[in-house]
């Protein structure tokens, strides 16, 4: 397991980055990918989403649903942690989330076994 940020640094009062911060440190988010070469990303909320795909439909829409980084590495977005604290009843949804990613690594058996 390896962790990145999309933002190096926390934004003023903790608000959410903006596109051109994102876009300043993506190059270090892009390198630190390669150098790390994961089988796998599990990309935590929105802003992980949109700065990572650069996607712009909502994470509730996007979670659960495979998409690729630069074409290659599976991508699986889901709820940001702090989002759970709000709402956990959407824990539930997570944790499929993250079994379709073991499941990815051959940790779970396929469906249908």
């Amino acid at each position: 397991v390896y962790i990145a940020n999309v933002v190096k640094c926390r934004p003023p009062d903790n608000r959410k980055p903006e596109p051109a911060e994102m876009a300043t440190c993506l190059p270090f988010l892009h390198e630190q990918l390669e150098l790390v070469q994961p089988r796998a990303i599990v990309a935590l909320g929105a802003t992980a989403v949109a700065g990572m795909l650069g996607a712009t439909e909502g994470i509730t829409r996007m979670r659960g649903t495979w998409k690729r980084y630069r074409g290659r590495i599976p991508v699986m977005p889901t709820f940001h942690p702090a989002y759970l604290l709000r709402d956990p009843s959407k824990k539930a949804d997570v944790w499929k989330d993250l079994q379709e990613v073991m499941r990815l690594l051959g940790r779970l058996p396929s469906r249908g076994r």
